[in-house]
Parts: C-alpha cells; sequence; structure tokens
C-alpha cells in the first residue's frame, strides 16, 4: 500500500497521458469532500461540501476545502459533478462560485434543486446540466457516465470518468439497500459493465468499512416508528438532517396512519422538504402537513414536529428545546425521536440534548435504545461484494477516517488487490494513474478555510488558539444574584463588556430579555444555576449576534442567596 509522507514536496508536472487526482478534503474527515481529476491541462471536480466545526473551533460556522491550490487555474475547471445533495458534498459550492460563477454544475435532478435554493441565498445563478443514471457527457476531456447508487438522500449518483489515461469510478456515498424505499437499487449491472471495460482506479466510500456484515434494509425502521407512534401519549418531535427525504417519508407515513398532523420546524427543513415534495420525492397526503402556527389548535396527541438538532449542534431547534430556549416547550409525556446516526465528534453534544430533553419528561428514542436509523454507507460485506464486482486495478479509499480508510484499503486488498496498487492519502496528497498504476506524487495545500460570519478565510489557526483564551472575539461578563428558593431575579443583571468592542451602555436594550428569560424560567421551575446560566448566555448571545455580527464569550455568574 502507498502511505502518504509528511515530507512530500509539491507534485511534479503532470506526465503526458496522465490523470492526476487530487483530493482536496473528505479524506481523514468525515465531511468536506472534495477531488480534484486533472487531464490535458484541464479539471473536473467532483463534489465541493463542507465540515461542521467542533468544540475546540469556537466562533467558526463552516470549515470549506482550500481552493488555493487551484485558485489560479478557476478558467480550466470544466465543472463540478455533484455525487449528491448532503451538505457534506454540495455545502462549499457557493463559497468556489463566488470565485468564478459560471462553472457549470452537473447532477441529478434534487440534487441541483437544493444547490440551486441554497445558491438562491448567496445570489448566484448557477449554469447546471441535469443528468440521470445511465447517461454519459462529455465534460470537456472527461467522459462521464452517471450510475445509480442508493443512499440516504435520493438521487444520488456514481461517476465514471473516462480519459485516454484510463477510467476512474468515484461512487460518492453508497450503500447497497436491497429493498430501498423508493426501489431504486444501486445498479450493480453498471458497475459490472464498467469492470468489464476495465476500471483504472476505484475511489470508494470508507464511513463504514471497519462495520461488519450488511447494512439493514431502510423499510425495516418502518416497524420501529409504527410502535413508537402507537405508545406515543402526547406530542412526537422528530429530529432528522433536513435532506434525509427517505426518513420524513416514513415519518409522514406513520403520521398519516396514526391520525397526527405534522409540522416542519427550522428553515433549512422547510425549504428542503418543499424542494422534495415539489419534485415527487416525497409523498405528502393532502391535510397531513400544517403550518407550526396551527399547532396550538391541535391536541397533543395529534401533532409531529420535524425539525433539525439530530447532531446537537447548539443552535438547532431541538437543542434550545432541551435547553429551554425555543417557542416550543417540551412537557412530560413528549416523546422524541432522533432519527440518525451520530457522526464522530458530535458524542457528547449529543448526549448533552438527550439528557437535557429527559430532564423536562421526554421520553426519547434513539439509535441507542431502539431502532430509528440505518446507515447510509456500505459495510464491509458490501464493500467485499462491490469490489469482487468492480475488480479495480487500483484503489483508492476515500470519504473516511483514518481508521475507515485504512480499514477499505485491507478489505480492497483481501479481494485480490494488489497491495502496491492501493493509496491510501490525505488531503492535498496528489496521486497520479500514469500508465494504468496509481501513485503519489507529492502535495498541495489543503488545510481548513473557515468560514465566520461574513469572512472567508479571515481566521486562522492561531486566532483558534487566541479565541480558546480569550473566547469568541472579548469577553461579556453577566452578573445577577438569584433567590435560591424560588430562582426569582433580586438583584442585575449588570453587565461588562471587554475586548468585545460594545460599550457597557449599549446593553440597556437586552437587560429587560434577560430578565424576561430569567421569569419565565422561575415559572417553570428552573433554579438549578448552570441551566440559568445556559439561558442567560443565549440570550445574550443571540441579542449580540443580531445586533452587531460577534460572537464574544459570555460568562455568566449567578449568585444564590
Amino acid at each position: 500500500m502507498s502511505h502518504p509522507h509528511p515530507e512530500l514536496g509539491p507534485p511534479p508536472p503532470l506526465p503526458e497521458g496522465g490523470l492526476r487526482v487530487t483530493p482536496l478534503g473528505g479524506l481523514g474527515e468525515i465531511g468536506r469532500n472534495m477531488t480534484v481529476f486533472e487531464y490535458g491541462g484541464r479539471l473536473l471536480i467532483v463534489d465541493c461540501g463542507v465540515l461542521f466545526p467542533e468544540e475546540e473551533q469556537p466562533g467558526i460556522d463552516l470549515i470549506l476545502p482550500d481552493f488555493s491550490s487551484i485558485r489560479d487555474r478557476l478558467d480550466d475547471i470544466e465543472g463540478i459533478v455533484l455525487t449528491h445533495g448532503h451538505e457534506d458534498h454540495i455545502g462549499g459550492v457557493p463559497f468556489l462560485l463566488r470565485e468564478k460563477p459560471d462553472i457549470p454544475l452537473i447532477g441529478s435532478k434534487l440534487t441541483l434543486a437544493l444547490i440551486e435554493a441554497k445558491l438562491q441565498e448567496h445570489r448566484i445563478r448557477p449554469y447546471t446540466l441535469q443528468v440521470a443514471e445511465g447517461q454519459r457527457e462529455r465534460i470537456g476531456p472527461f467522459d462521464c457516465e452517471f450510475v445509480a447508487v442508493n443512499h440516504s438522500i435520493p438521487d444520488a449518483l456514481a461517476v465514471a470518468i473516462r480519459t485516454p489515461a484510463g477510467m476512474a469510478v468515484h461512487t460518492g456515498d453508497f450503500k447497497m439497500d436491497q429493498l430501498p424505499l423508493d426501489s431504486r437499487l444501486t445498479d450493480l449491472h453498471a458497475f459490472a459493465r464498467l469492470s468489464e471495460e476495465g476500471i483504472d482506479l476505484l475511489l470508494s466510500d470508507s464511513t463504514n468499512a471497519e462495520v461488519p456484515g450488511f447494512v439493514p434494509p431502510e423499510r425495516d425502521i418502518s416497524n420501529v416508528l409504527r410502535q413508537v407512534f402507537a405508545g406515543a401519549r402526547k406530542r412526537i418531535i422528530v429530529a432528522s438532517f433536513a435532506s434525509h427525504v427517505h426518513r420524513i417519508q416514513q415519518i409522514l407515513d406513520a403520521a398519516h396512519e396514526y391520525g397526527r398532523r405534522v409540522a416542519f420546524v427550522g428553515r433549512s427543513m422547510v425549504r428542503n422538504m418543499g424542494i422534495a415534495r415539489d419534485l415527487g420525492y416525497l409523498k405528502v397526503p393532502p391535510g397531513l402537513v400544517v403550518d407550526v402556527k396551527t399547532l396550538d389548535d391541535l391536541p397533543d396527541s395529534e401533532v409531529v414536529l420535524v425539525c433539525t438538532g439530530s447532531q446537537g449542534e447548539p443552535m438547532a431547534a431541538l437543542s434550545r428545546m432541551a435547553n429551554r430556549d425555543h417557542q416550543i416547550r417540551i412537557v412530560e409525556g413528549d416523546t422524541v425521536i432522533l432519527a440518525s446516526s451520530l457522526i464522530p465528534g458530535n458524542e457528547n453534544a449529543v448526549y448533552r440534548v438527550i439528557n437535557g430533553l429527559t430532564r423536562w419528561g421526554a421520553n426519547v428514542v434513539h439509535k441507542g435504545n431502539a431502532k430509528v436509523h440505518v446507515s447510509g454507507h456500505a459495510s464491509a460485506g458490501e464493500l467485499l461484494y462491490f469490489y469482487n464486482i468492480c475488480r479495480p486495478k487500483n484503489l483508492m479509499p476515500v470519504h473516511g477516517e483514518w481508521r475507515h480508510l485504512r480499514a477499505n484499503a485491507e478489505l480492497g486488498a483481501l479481494t485480490g488487490v494488489p497491495h502496491d496498487r492501493i493509496v491510501i492519502a490525505e488531503d492535498g496528497v496528489v496521486v497520479d494513474l500514469v500508465q494504468g498504476k496509481a501513485r503519489i506524487s507529492g502535495k498541495v495545500q489543503a488545510g481548513y478555510v473557515y468560514v465566520d460570519g461574513l469572512s472567508v478565510g479571515d481566521v486562522r489557526e492561531p486566532a483558534l488558539k487566541d479565541r480558546k483564551i480569550l473566547g469568541d472575539e472579548g469577553i461579556i461578563s453577566v452578573f445577577v444574584v438569584m433567590d435560591a428558593s424560588t430562582g426569582k431575579l433580586t438583584g442585575g443583571p449588570h453587565i461588562q463588556a471587554r475586548g468585545s468592542g460594545i460599550e457597557d451602555s449599549a446593553f440597556g436594550d437586552v437587560i429587560p430579555r434577560i430578565t424576561e428569560t430569567l421569569e419565565r424560567s422561575a415559572q417553570d421551575g428552573v433554579v438549578e444555576p448552570h441551566q440559568l446560566q445556559q439561558l442567560i448566555r443565549r440570550t445574550l448571545g443571540k441579542w449580540v449576534s443580531d445586533t452587531y455580527r460577534r460572537r464574544p464569550m459570555i460568562l455568566p455568574v449567578v449568585v444564590e442567596v
């Protein structure tokens, strides 16, 4: 197996007749997927996604691929092929198109609809080419054939890229569900046909390579959801990815069967489900979906809310419900379903939300205690089966952390791919396919590019280290005195800012909001200082964000008397 070396320098010029593959994201991480193919001086990009920040990246909204290695070659880009509509594959497109808006986007109907809606917010009207499985398109020197693959979002595609240097096949995200909800199977016949022609380089999804066996079919979830709906006494609140159309369809079906109405909560959820419904990917019985504002007129036993926040994102609807910072208040007897798997690194945030919901009396159903989610990525058994069909001459695991990439490489070796033709790369490592053999030839810059508010790339690692000490753009301290027995406010709030650029006198506008929040929490019986601190932090933080577009560290101090 070829391994990247930390001392790799810039790659030499691509040999004539060679195909260069440069991953700029998605290797060694879950997210930020982007791969650049080069032949004859022209470039083809497959996917351009984002990575969501972790706790050690305070103040960061999104993490983008680093475009610096192609920035002076934007005119050489023939197009961007989008394999499917998840954020970790399309979320970076608006930022690349800001630099050159006329780069064509190539993808399936649903994928293009999702990215076009996103681009509207950036005031970009893209050039698009809609494709479907079985279609073959010449994109510059790249002869691209699109193959249906099954994933946790409809209309996912793999792409076979033919050049005189050989054929590269990029799977995108895929699994091999034999009973998919939309009856759209991974097209193994097409992969077998490509295998007969000769797959010179296979770039394969690695996310579940460590998991033995086969992924259970999506249909298995339906019966579990029915059981949860049958036993629910009050409202049902479902947290899911805003693009998981299949899971939302199952929720709608169960709600219809048990006589409940459904409301979508959150801008991205409302937008994406509206697109899926309009395009026919989401079947919605008449009258089933209602506006969230009408729910107060319905009994709790007839209500289903579908929102974001299944990964514990602090500003998502579910997290705010858990912290009593949302118009929807969790009450005793509510049922909350987390209909997704845990993305590595999000475990603590998710369990913090589960604990918060449970505290208010909710029955929380999640993958740990019920089968309410199955993965969208092929497990080891499926990958073995897939490699035996494809018989690639060279294998490059993609889309996964290091442990996933190595596990995927071992699976390839088990099926007969020679060790010296398996390339384990990382972001920025350049792989050249020359005369039928893939080998590492150098490395380009491929670090994290941070999006912070309206700035892109201005925040760098040294700044993040400073933020860990000083907080996010300064510190605001809030001092309140509470009655220990009643939770009522007896002194303050007193607010002081240091390093935030906000004058202390400006906080007169937000003090009534904090007071109102604390009074409401006292009525709800919230007297624990840590919870009160969280409420103060969120109330003041939202005001600062809305007013100043800043995110300072907020230090609430609650003194009990």
